[in-house]
């Protein structure tokens, strides 16, 4: 058993301390035959024990208590940390035991929190509470001061509000939540909901709630700075298991959903060693390709590599960092990770131990770079599939209403942008809109609810609004892909009811994200150096092994002498695995270089491992100073007359000016690279003395040449440039290329032609440089039976936009971005007839001018008709062509439409069986 002997501390020791249930301290429990503590992040801690029926106080434990274990290092005093107040609620013993030892299992106080349950109120929709477009703090405050006025959890403290966190920071205005909560639902399941998506971060300190905004608080970096907290081998760490598996490892998978909806992502980057594994995922709501591709990425990268777990036993002698007093769960310490190889890891749990001497153990579990990524993409997932927390409806009978009655504007309007990447590694952007149910009209009369509409637009000024998703009733969630990265969007909702269109939401306005993952941190450069140079070689991997990702843009290379304060320099670049070489360096000088990797969005990882060396010299060193004066001279008498001197090693810069006379050269000794520049007049030289097989080839370089100088002549040659940089044009012969470079970058224009497009004909293009926001090229192909004009992407290697193909045999106009899903164009040829490719939009609003209005819809029963509004008075006499479906089993009714004109026209029906069924019905509208 322990006895605590005050002032005998050691390095770290800890203690149980008794307190009565919401009550004062009763005092310390010292002989306990051991205890174990788990302390994790955003979760309930848990505390194991054993004590003496005859142990000081036992009698305290053995009756209902709370159980606090305080902290004590060298020279400090005792301190009670965060997430160590326990609940004395369950025991286990053994009559049979002579020592009397009984064991208890306590949960942290946080457990107490399932016991406060959200109550209804007054205003519930569809059974369930709203929490409209709210902070956090908000929702979780109502709970508790509800549950008080109650008499629930009296000594229950909390330090937030619906304004600010824990920490006075203020919520995140652009991150509030729209709820729908079910009654009987528990604090505590709210609160681990909410971390689990990331919205919060929360811990108790003795009986006070504190929660957080995300990866704050409970999200330090200790890792770095001047002074880190930095986890070594044989002093702060024993033990370093590490155990890994590829069980859940895949690199494809197959995204289902909604109307036929199928999506193949695959992953060539993924760990694979017996080839391609393949998985399926159902993801009900999700309708759009941009979406499932997203959910596809961010599945796929978190199970694309071997999953290791880290966990790093702790010393307490010799160590310099402590838990508790220096770091907590949640905090980014520096430690070996996988391999022993220290980095930034991230703190999820430490387990501590005590045993009946007091002896302290226990370790730490440690997640690396690439588990917190998985645990944010398995955040950004849920946020997309539960629509920011929100949920539907509870599947009521609906009540009853009267046509023409307009639903109320939806509430707790909710955006929330992404980034993906589509198949050609190019950022695109995905919007989640949450809303809350409308269940009433403008009037506030209890209304059914048939669909949502949700609209957007650009946010500037004189954009048009476009109905970018529809849902049904029960779903108040959408999802919309592809957007335009960096762009700003505006978004507004409306209910419809019995075809009757309701008030728009307010707007919001949410910027589309650009894609803020760096690529992965290279391997470190690997040098040589070799006749005065230095060769920088990259594998063309990341730490790891991982390979790069499909919007990798560049590796740059990085040079700093470690002897000077001017910095680093770029010094070249690779696209792919390769080398370079790095001239110009002093001799035996240290130069230290690392990469960087930087992405398509211009995101730039962390700098690799550094190597150093320095540049060998061209000869021996001993002879520098001795025979070698520098690199310039030979010193006087080093080298005696009969020495032989080897070929090649006596340059023209080494010997004096007119030391060496005519007759002393043999004839054809001197070749043109033995002549300096500029030595040879034109009076030097004999007429026709130059002939064409003397000039070496590209000798003659265009400053050699005078202006004007070549009229009416063949050039002969591969490429013809207006300037080498800057504004410019370049002819390329051996490709029939021209580009333009109006700004002297890499965004240029281009004509050249090809002969292997189709057989037997020469095809010329003209392409254009990128867009700004690099989405998108024009290009325009014309063959001897074709002309195709069309927007690709930026890489020039699919459709992005609409097309327009004059062919020979058939006419096409339309858009393509290269999913089938998505096509819409008309098809024309010699048989005199024409196809539509795609879907009709169903139309909700028209403008005057519409050709055609087409549309759906659906009644209850005990309708006997329906109008559609076209919106505005359309300019000229519509003719509407219509169908009514009944949804009874035996439909026996008459129909017709009964009135049209430029604003709406009406469908009129009977009764079938003596009473009026609900109806579905379907329309094409065409003007005059």
């Amino acid at each position: 058993m322990q006895v605590i002997i005050p002032g005998d501390l050691g390095k770290f020791a800890l203690r149980l301390v008794a307190y009565a249930p919401n009550g004062p301290r009763l005092g310390v429990l010292p002989q306990h035959s051991g205890f174990e503590l788990g302390d994790p992040l955003n979760d309930v801690p848990s505390l194991k024990l054993s004590y003496p029926a005859g142990g000081l106080n036992a009698e305290v434990i053995a009756d209902y208590c709370e159980v606090a274990v305080e902290y004590a290092v060298e020279g400090g005093g005792w301190v009670e940390p965060p997430n160590a107040r326990f609940l004395r609620i369950k025991r286990g013993g053994d009559s049979t035991d002579r020592a009397g030892v009984r064991s208890y299992e306590l949960p942290g106080w946080a457990w107490m929190l399932r016991k406060i349950v959200l109550y209804p109120n007054s205003a519930m929709v569809d059974g369930k509470r709203r929490f409209n477009a709210v902070s956090a703090g908000a929702i979780l405050a109502t709970f508790i001061q509800e549950a008080k006025a109650r008499g629930a959890l009296s000594k229950l403290l909390y330090t937030f509000s619906d304004n600010r966190d824990s920490d006075n920071q203020e919520w995140d205005s652009t991150r509030r939540l729209t709820l729908a909560i079910e009654p009987g639902k528990d604090l505590l399941s709210v609160l681990i909901n909410l971390s689990e998506q990331g919205v919060i971060d929360w811990r108790m300190q003795g009986r006070t709630l504190e929660v957080f905004k995300p990866d704050t608080v409970l999200g330090t970096d200790l890792a770095s700075g001047p002074d880190p907290v930095d986890l070594r081998y044989g002093r702060d760490i024993t033990e370093a298991p590490d155990m890994g598996t590829l069980e859940d490892a895949v690199s494809a998978i197959l995204i289902g959903g909604e109307a036929g909806l199928s999506v193949e992502v695959a992953n060539s980057s993924a760990v694979a060693p017996w080839g391609r594994w393949e998985t399926y995922q159902a993801q009900n709501g999700v309708s759009d390709t941009g979406t499932a591709r997203l959910l596809g990425q961010n599945a796929l990268d978190r199970v694309a590599r071997e999953r290791v777990q880290v966990t790093r036993g702790l010393m307490f002698g010799l160590a310099r960092w402590l838990p508790f007093a220096h770091y907590q769960p949640g905090d980014y310490l520096l430690a070996p990770g996988d391999g022993g190889v220290m980095q930034s890891l991230r703190l999820r749990q430490i387990t501590l131990s005590v045993d009946k001497d007091g002896q302290v153990g226990g370790n730490a579990v440690l997640n690396d770079r690439f588990l917190e990524r998985e645990i944010r993409l398995a955040r950004q997932a849920a946020g997309i599939l539960d629509g920011g927390v929100g949920s539907g409806g509870s599947g009521g009978e609906p009540a009853p209403e009267t046509n023409n009655r307009i639903p109320a504007a939806p509430q707790g309007l909710i955006v929330h942008g992404d980034a993906y990447l589509d198949e050609h590694g190019y950022a695109r952007g995905q919007a989640t809109v949450t809303w809350s149910a409308v269940a009433a009209d403008v009037n506030g009369v209890a209304l059914s609810i048939d669909a949502y509409e949700v609209y957007a637009r650009r946010n500037l000024p004189g954009e048009l609004w476009l109905l970018v998703a529809q849902t049904a009733s029960g779903d108040t969630k959408a999802t919309v892909s592809p957007l335009v990265v960096g762009w700003e969007y505006a978004w507004k909702v409306r209910a419809v009811s019995a075809g009757v269109r309701g008030i728009f939401s307010g707007q919001v306005v949410e910027l589309v994200p650009d894609d803020t993952t760096p690529p992965p941190v290279p391997t470190a450069p690997q040098l040589s150096t070799r006749l005065g140079v230095i060769h920088v070689v990259w594998d063309g991997r990341g730490v790891g092994g991982v390979a790069m990702p499909s919007d990798f843009d560049r590796l740059r290379v990085w040079m700093d002498d470690p002897l000077t304060t001017d910095g680093a320099a770029e010094v070249g670049y690779l696209d792919a695995a390769g080398s370079i070489v790095v001239p110009g360096q002093s001799y035996d000088a240290d130069r230290t270089f690392w990469f960087t990797a930087v992405d398509r969005s211009g995101n730039e990882s962390a700098a690799s491992a550094s190597a150093t060396i320095a540049t060998a010299p061209l000869v021996d060193t001993d002879m520098i100073g001795a025979v070698i004066d520098g690199a310039e001279h030979i010193i006087d008498g080093t080298i005696p007359g009969d020495a032989k001197v080897a070929a090649g090693t006596i340059t023209g810069r080494l010997i004096q000016a007119l030391s060496v006379q005519a007759g002393h050269i043999q004839a054809n000794a001197i070749e043109a690279d033995k002549i300096a520049a500029g030595a040879i007049k034109a009076g030097h030289i004999a007429a026709n003395a130059i002939e064409a097989d003397k000039i070496a080839a590209n000798a003659i370089t265009a400053n050699k040449i005078a202006a004007d100088a070549i009229t009416g002549k063949t050039i002969t040659g591969s490429v013809v440039r207006s300037a080498a940089t800057g504004q410019r044009f370049v002819l390329d012969s051996s490709t029939l290329d021209l580009r333009f470079y109006p700004a002297g970058n890499t965004n240029y224009s281009r004509f050249y032609a090809l002969d292997n497009v189709y057989p037997g004909q020469t095809t010329t293009f003209i392409t254009s440089g990128t867009n700004q926001s690099g989405t998108a090229r024009a290009e325009l192909q014309v063959a001897a039976d074709l002309i195709r004009l069309r927007i690709r992407d930026s890489s020039g290697s699919g459709s992005n936009g609409g097309g327009l193909d004059i062919a020979e045999s058939y006419g096409r106009y339309g858009y393509s971005d290269g999913f089938a899903s998505t096509e819409t164009y008309i098809y024309t040829n010699s048989s005199g007839r024409f196809y539509l490719r795609g879907r009709v939009w169903d139309t909700n609003t028209a403008d005057p001018y519409d050709a055609v209005h087409a549309g759906s819809g659906t009644v209850p029963p005990d309708y006997g008709g329906v109008t559609i509004h076209f919106g505005p008075s359309m300019a000229s006499n519509m003719g509407p062509v219509a169908v009514v479906r009944d949804g009874a089993v035996r439909a026996n009714f008459y129909w017709c439409e009964d009135l049209s004109s430029q604003t709406d026209f009406s469908l009129a029906w009977s009764e079938g069986g003596g009473v009026y069924s609900g109806k579905g019905f379907y329309w094409w509208a065409h003007r005059h």
